[in-house]
């Protein structure tokens, strides 16, 4: 497969990955960290050799990545706020909103990134269902993060 993340019409980044499962509702895709070199988050550092297990819904606006150390230590999880994911053929395409939420290991660390970005993209503006639509899930994500379920999500459809 390949997984296609755009951000205001244009394709972000592209990368190989190894689908797990298909359930209809979720694609469930292992990647390897796709980008050039370490990037230094100052919370995370993601770096060569890390390995994402990504989670996409066709029906939620976010995907959830469990990121870990190539030898398997946890690290975390990374949540995209996005258009729900579209799957066709081998690609799993997804679109970007800007609005991001760190999860560390221990669930000791939730932090809400880039609303700043979110606020200067014109989203709200240009289609504000959509914006609500982001604003939600990201408020949901944080609460099932803080509640210490995000485990509990990636486990199960019905959470």
């Amino acid at each position: 497969m390949t997984v296609v993340l755009t951000k205001a019409g244009r394709t972000k980044i592209r990368y190989p990955a190894r689908r797990l499962a298909d359930d209809g509702r979720r694609v469930t895709v292992l990647a390897p960290w796709a980008a050039p070199g370490v990037r230094d988050f100052g919370f995370v550092t993601f770096a060569p050799g890390d390995v994402f297990t990504e989670h996409y819904w066709r029906d939620r606006w976010y995907a959830v990545k469990e990121v870990r150390t190539g030898d398997g230590r946890l690290k975390g999880w990374y949540c995209d706020i996005t258009r729900p994911c579209v799957v066709d053929g081998g690609e799993v395409r997804v679109e970007d909103l800007d609005l991001d939420l760190w999860v560390s290991a221990d669930a000791s660390e939730v932090l809400r990134l880039d609303e700043d970005e979110f606020a200067e993209s014109g989203l709200a503006e240009r289609d504000p269902a959509a914006a609500g639509e982001a604003v939600g899930a990201l408020d949901a994500l944080e609460r099932i993060a803080r509640a210490g379920r995000l485990p509990d999500l990636l486990a199960s459809a019905d959470l």
